[in-house]
Parts: structure tokens; sequence; C-alpha cells
């Protein structure tokens, strides 16, 4: 099967650019003696997970246990789940999770800790734990190192958890400030006795300076895989890097200066993170993508000298490729015109 032969709308992986970001990035990783543990998240795909170990990572993350389940399914068998695992029915999932393969997960509250304790306690294979930091994104995270420290004393001395560390996921652009958190968080947890063998960081717009984070042991890289137009916008990568494409034919030329294709908010991430436009349109690179609803996206192409025509077909490169992986049951792996596999999401839609 060849590109030209491909209905649309659909989601184009090339396979030589994934493998090439996969590459590039565990040998800055062995560079500087940090271990790499990809996010899945953005690629939902048992193939990637089990090329990054292949290529060096020591292990993968998983967002949700529901993608954790279908990736130990797969045959991943070291997995850090970066979420408060909350509720009976999730805990007892987390319990038979950790019965099969080495699993992480981490805790911001005493609540959560208290969850783990009482679903661990007796028996024979503990839960690992690490307290996750909030080190400038404002989402989830203790506020504080001395924060930090509290909760780390409560899951070293829980009956049936193991305090393995700390993990955040940073701020965009606000290395020092992560690098200052994490380095009292640590030293106040050695003070105290306690053996902080993990410090966690991530996050792909600032990979190239995970060196910088002097305390961390490992990053968490996920839409490194694929790129997108944010972290080209960031500086994580070029256009030639991504790897991610939504292919999307022209069903409608209203006006002179209006296109209209068939990938509306159902397949393109309505993210903006601050930009003009959802994606970048890899033949018309003047032209903006204005405007989506459910299936149809709205092409502003007033200042393009060339305009597309009804029928033309156009690749698209999202604002947020992780999102757009949600979005399609199955994704098109292609090497240069050619189409290699028509591979599932595996684990599309496992939020729970």
């Amino acid at each position: 099967m060849k590109l030209n032969e491909i209905d649309t709308p659909a989601v184009l992986i090339d396979t030589d650019r994934a493998e090439a970001n996969l590459q590039k990035f565990q040998t800055y990783a062995d560079n500087h003696s940090l271990t790499v543990r990809p996010h899945i998240k953005t690629h939902k795909l048992p193939r990637f997970a089990k090329r990054a170990i292949e290529l060096g990572a020591i292990g993968i993350t998983c967002q949700k246990l529901g993608e954790a389940e279908v990736m130990a399914d797969a045959g991943l068998t070291d997995i850090f789940v970066p979420y408060n695992i909350i509720g009976k029915a999730k805990l007892e999932r987390l319990i038979k999770l950790n019965e099969r393969i080495t699993i992480s997960v981490t805790a911001d509250n005493e609540t959560a800790i208290r969850g783990y304790s009482e679903a661990f306690a007796g028996r024979d294979k503990p839960l690992t734990v690490l307290v996750e930091c909030d080190t400038g994104m404002g989402r989830c995270g203790v506020q504080t190192p001395q924060e930090a420290l509290l909760l780390a004393k409560l899951i070293h001395k829980s009956e049936g958890l193991i305090f393995a560390g700390f993990m955040t996921y940073p701020k965009t652009g606000a290395v020092e400030a992560n690098e200052a958190f994490l380095a009292e968080a640590e030293k106040l947890a050695i003070a105290a006795g306690l053996d902080p063998r993990i410090v966690s960081n991530g996050g792909s717009p600032d990979m190239w300076r995970a060196h910088e984070v002097k305390s961390a042991t490992e990053h968490r890289p996920g839409t490194y895989i694929y790129m997108d137009r944010f972290q080209v916008a960031k500086g994580a990568g070029t256009w030639d890097d991504c790897a991610l494409t939504v292919l999307a034919t022209v069903v409608s030329r209203p006006t002179e200066n209006r296109a209209v294709v068939d990938a509306g908010s159902k397949v393109l991430s309505s993210d903006t993170f601050g930009m003009d436009g959802f994606g970048k349109i890899v033949e018309y690179p003047d032209a903006i993508i204005s405007s989506l609803s459910e299936e149809h996206g709205t092409i502003d192409v007033t200042s393009s000298k060339e305009k597309p025509k009804v029928g033309d077909r156009i690749r698209i490169i999202p604002n947020h490729a992780c999102v757009v992986s949600n979005l399609f049951d199955s994704v098109i792996l292609i090497s240069g015109d050619t189409v290699v596999e028509i591979a599932p999401v595996a684990a599309r839609g496992r939020v729970d």
C-alpha cells in the first residue's frame, strides 16, 4: 500500500523519524549518566515501548492504570504510574499489577498513602511509592520540600509501602527552580535517614537541559518520540523530527481564501498552547488552521501563494501529538511513501 491509497483522515507515523528521536535522546541520556523512562501516553503502542527498552530505557511510564495494564499484557515489566491511585476498585487493580510486574506510583497527600497502606499491608510484595512534587507546573504535587519530607516519612513508616524518592513534572523553562526544589527535598530526606534512590524528572520541552537537573536520576520524556508543533516552538526538535502527521483531504473551497478539510476537533487536538491556529500544514506553511468544528477544519489560505484545490491531500503537524493518538483506533506506520503496518493503538482510551 502507498500513501495515495490511504483514506482520510488518518494518522501517519514516520517510523524512521520515530526511531531517530528515540535513539537521539537515549544517547544524550547515556552521555549524561541519566536513565530514561519514556512516557507511553504519546504513542500508546507496545512496539515503541519495547523499542525504547531495547535502546536502553530502564522502564516505561504510564499515566493511568489502564495504560499500564495494556503494557503489562504486552510484556512490559517495569512501569511507573505517576498518579494518585484513589478508590477501592483501582487499588485492587494496582494489587494485581504489583503481583505481575515491577510497578511504582506516586502520592502527594496522606489520603492516598493511607489507601496504599491499607491495600498492601500484610502482602508479600510491598508497593513502591514516590512523593510527587510541584516544582512550578501548578498541577499535582506537594508545594515545598518540607512537605515532601513529611510525606516521605509517612510512606517510610506505613505498612506495606517502600519510600523510593521524589517525582516531578516541571514547568517548561523553569529548570533552575526544578533543580532547587528537588535538591532540597533530597537533602532533607537523606538528613532524616531516608533513601531517595529515585529522583524522577520529566517532560520533552526541556529534555536537552535534563542534565542541568543534577538531582534527577531519571528522565521521563513523552512527546519526544513523535514531536509536534509545540515541541518545535519550544526548541525541543525541528519540523524534520516530527514523526506524526495527520493526512487530510480538502473537501471544500467556499471562498478564495478559505479551505475546509475533513479533519476537525475529532481528529486534531484543540490545544493551542498560545500558538496561532491548530497545526502546521506541511504543503502550505503560510496557511493557518483557523478553527475546528467536530468534522471540519477551516483553513485561512490568504497568505499562501499556492492555494489547495478540492480533492487535494495535505499533511498536518498537530499542536499536540499525544491527544491525536488517543483519537484514533489505529495509526499508519510508514517509511518514506510506503506503508509498513496499520497498527492498533493498543492503549487508546485507557484513561481509567
